[in-house]
C-alpha cells in the first residue's frame, strides 16, 4: 500500500528536477552581447594559436575546398600554409600580406592597410577585440548544446560583405567562420585541433623567397 504514494513522490521529484533544470538552462543561455564579450575576453588574452583549417568556397555552382595549418600570433601576425598545392602560403607579418605558391615566378606583397582579403575578419581578433563594435546588427543563434553562432555585418565592409557568422563554444573559441559576400558567394573556415598559446618566433612569420623568386607589390590577395 505504500508503493504507490512512494512512486508518485518520486515522479513528482523527477518532474520538479526536470522543470528546475530547464529553467536553469534557459536562465544561463547567453545573449548576443554577453557571448560576444566572452569571445572578446578569450581572444584578447590569447597570445598565439595554431589550428588545422578547412576553407570552403561556394558560388554559382562552384564548390571548392582547401585545407592547411593556420598559426596566429599577436600583434597582428598570421601564417596560412596550404596542404594543396603543397607549400602555398599566405603570410601577414605585421606590416604586409605576402602570398606565394611554389612554381610561381614571383611572390606578391601588399601593405597591410590595403588588405581586403577574406581572412580580414579573423585578423581583427589579433588585436583588441570588441565584436559588438566590429559587427553591426549582431545576433545570436543556438546551434547545439553550448555552441552558438554570432552573426553581423563587419563595419566598413558593407559594400562587399553581407554577413560574418562566427560559430563559437561557451568558452569563446571560434569553431567556424562563415563569410557571405553581397553577391551570394560564401567562404567558410572550419578550425579543428586548436592549440593555444604555443611557442612561436618572429621567423615563423617571415617570408624568405626561394632563390631567384622576387617579391613584387601587387593587388589584393585572393
Amino acid at each position: 500500500m505504500f508503493l504507490q504514494p512512494r512512486n508518485l513522490n518520486r515522479r513528482s521529484v523527477a518532474s520538479f528536477l526536470l522543470a528546475f533544470s530547464t529553467c536553469v538552462l534557459h536562465a544561463q543561455a547567453p545573449t548576443a552581447a554577453s557571448l560576444a564579450k566572452i569571445v572578446d575576453a578569450h581572444y584578447n588574452h590569447l597570445q598565439s594559436l595554431q589550428a588545422h583549417y578547412t576553407e570552403r568556397y561556394q558560388s554559382m555552382g562552384l564548390d571548392r575546398s582547401e585545407t592547411g595549418t593556420l598559426t596566429l600570433k599577436k600583434p597582428g601576425r598570421m601564417r596560412w600554409v596550404y596542404d594543396s598545392p603543397a607549400g602555398k602560403l599566405f603570410l601577414l607579418d605585421g606590416h604586409s600580406a605576402i602570398t606565394y605558391t611554389p612554381g610561381d615566378a614571383q611572390a606578391t606583397r601588399i601593405p597591410e592597410k590595403q588588405l581586403d582579403d577574406l581572412r580580414s575578419p579573423l585578423r581583427f581578433l589579433l588585436g583588441h577585440t570588441e565584436l559588438a563594435k566590429e559587427l553591426d546588427n549582431l545576433t545570436l543563434t543556438p546551434v547545439s548544446a553550448g555552441v552558438y553562432t554570432l552573426s553581423g555585418t563587419p563595419k566598413g565592409m558593407q559594400q562587399r560583405l553581407h554577413s560574418l557568422a562566427l560559430t563559437v563554444n561557451a568558452a569563446g573559441q571560434i569553431q567556424t567562420m562563415r563569410i557571405e559576400d553581397t553577391d551570394g558567394a560564401t567562404t567558410t573556415f572550419t578550425f579543428t585541433g586548436m592549440h593555444e598559446n604555443i611557442p612561436t618566433t618572429d621567423t615563423d612569420f617571415t617570408f624568405t623567397p626561394p632563390p631567384g623568386i622576387p617579391i613584387l607589390n601587387g593587388t589584393n590577395p585572393i
